[in-house]
């Protein structure tokens, strides 16, 4: 009988086996397809640049209404999104083609590493040349992010505890900090590494815990901005940008606040920053007007929900930051959340092949108050579903 039944215990490891394979192949087969819609990108890329207003117009980021590609300056706050897709391109591949392309497109960016005018050099220059250091080990890189690191921390006031996001609308905003930058503190955790200059850390330490006691609400629900007096470091006042109002929840700043908060366990293993992104991870999943496919509206107090635009680039930060939950905590089944926004994301809100430019995703919300990139793609959704991806690989 043995020679011809398997135990119970084996059976289950080769469904283990089996299951473990088959998700492999679903991830290649996503990948390849990424691929195929980069390369027409890269295509498309070239034939905007003819047309482009600007010679530095070289980085695509979204959709004109009229179905044009939209291209951006160096400057621009998404210009490291498209080298960041090119770099997991050769992560997942080892092709040495998405190497040589990753390389281009993440030189273009180099001169921003002293523009010392914005707070968003990590979107610029850790998802471009952060990913080039991490697989190659270019010294030159290394460099970047380091000089980058210390730009930013030119804009921390050691007054109000925080980097100081915009510098425009001087009439609006005294010393504003939106949710978003806590995704500018992996440069500085990162080049705090590099160089061990504890100012780095430190900076992105205080910045998250003033964010902690600044931004969030009772229910862990974020605001997007937060003005501070710059002398006192007193709030002035708490506010919206991209959101419904100033006090509902937009939904990609919550995912930019779940993604950050494990983004800094990683990186100090304080518990608090754990506990914040649990508790994050709960208000948005739970939340009575999160969609049954997990890719949320573009803000959860939208008046008009469930006809409302969605905003895949939201659903697309949370399943990468819930994978890297997972690591670190059982409170819930994050993977498997993850799993499911990504296996939902891949199934109805893909671009088919040869459409749209070359974008990966469909249906994201840039800023709807402003009637801009409302359903539309966005490179940032397509980065971090990549980012995403990878990661799901990993923890099979």
């Amino acid at each position: 009988m043995k020679g011809k039944y398997l135990s119970a215990g084996l059976l289950i490891v080769f469904m283990h086996v089996g299951c473990t394979a088959n998700k492999k192949d679903e991830i290649d087969s996503v990948f390849s397809n990424a691929a195929q819609q980069t390369e027409y990108m890269l295509k498309e890329v070239e034939l905007a640049k003819q047309h482009a207003s600007k010679p530095d117009l070289l980085f695509p980021r979204t959709l004109s209404p009229s179905g044009s590609l939209e291209l951006v300056a160096a400057g621009d706050w998404t210009s490291g999104f498209f080298a960041g897709v090119l770099w997991f391109l050769y992560e997942q591949s080892k092709d040495d083609k998405w190497l040589a392309l990753a390389r281009q497109y993440t030189t273009g960016i180099e001169k921003e590493k002293m523009n010392g005018r914005t707070h968003d050099m990590g979107f610029k220059i850790y998802n471009s040349f952060g990913s080039g250091y991490r697989l190659t080990g270019d010294t030159a890189y290394k460099q970047v992010i380091i000089q980058s690191a210390k730009t930013l921390s030119t804009r921390y006031n050691p007054n109000t505890g925080v980097t100081r996001s915009w510098d425009h609308n001087k009439a609006k905003w005294t010393n504003p900090v939106i949710i978003d930058n806590m995704m500018n503190l992996e440069l500085l955790f990162e080049a705090s590494l590099l160089t061990g200059d504890s100012s780095f850390y430190n900076i992105a330490v205080s910045h998250a815990d003033q964010t902690i006691k600044n931004h969030f609400r009772d229910d862990y629900s974020s605001y997007h901005v937060v003005d501070y007096d710059p002398q006192s470091g007193d709030i002035i006042k708490k506010t919206t940008h991209q959101g419904y109002s100033d006090d509902s929840a937009w939904a990609r700043g919550q995912a930019w606040a779940l993604y950050g908060y494990v983004m800094c366990y990683r990186y100090t293993k304080h518990s608090r920053y754990l506990q914040q992104a649990e508790h994050i991870a709960s208000y948005i999943l739970n939340h009575p007007n999160m969609p049954e496919d997990l890719v949320p509206y573009w803000d959860f107090d939208a008046p008009n929900i469930p006809n409302e635009p969605r905003d895949a680039s939201a659903a697309a930060i949370i399943a990468s930051g819930l994978y890297e939950l997972s690591g670190y905590s059982e409170k819930e089944n994050y993977k498997e959340i993850a799993d499911k926004i990504i296996s939902n994301l891949t199934a109805s809100y893909r671009s088919s092949f040869g459409e749209n430019k070359g974008f990966l995703l469909l249906h994201s919300t840039g800023s709807k108050p402003s009637n801009l990139e409302v359903d539309v793609p966005l490179n940032y959704a397509d980065y971090y579903y990549l980012e995403a991806l990878l990661r799901k690989d990993r923890s099979q």
